[in-house]
């Protein structure tokens, strides 16, 4: 079913709940796991403001490879730079390049009218991917690490 699992990490909380679902998919099927982490960085006029500097970012990443491997799964990663608009563009091109059968997010729940003012990284991550996506739902142990 599924060999290659990419799940994509963000410095939120919610991160925990889609790398222990991806590692249970990659359990459950036997397949290896790619860790994506995108250090954001966002536009103002000319100035280009970093969301998280390179030790935070690959604090991320590493945790999120560590964690897959404690519990068995083969896992690697990638730390990518890009502006936040990009990120579902970064995601779908990772997915495309490892030939992911999966792709794992969090979603970050909006209304949708803030959807309409800062779309949803997930949302665009699912409209334009051809890999299946799986959304991983914030769970409380999550938010109150």
């Amino acid at each position: 079913m599924f060999k290659r699992i990419l799940v994509a990490v963000d410095p939120s909380p919610s991160r925990l709940t889609s790398v222990r679902m991806a590692g249970e998919m990659a359990r459950l099927t036997g397949a290896s796991v790619h860790v994506l982490h995108v250090a954001a960085a966002t536009a103002t006029l000319d100035t280009v403001v970093r969301l998280e500097n390179d030790a935070e970012a690959k604090a991320i990443l590493d945790e999120a490879i560590a964690a897959l491997r404690d519990e068995g799964v083969e896992a690697d990663g990638t730390l990518v730079n890009g502006l936040l608009n990009d990120v579902p563009t970064l995601i779908n091109e990772t997915a495309e390049q490892l030939g992911a059968d999966l792709i794992v997010l969090s979603p970050h729940h909006r209304g949708v009218v803030a959807a309409l003012f800062n779309p949803r990284v997930s949302d665009i991550v699912t409209h334009a991917s051809n890999t299946a996506v799986l959304l991983a739902p914030e769970r409380r142990e999550a938010a109150s690490s």
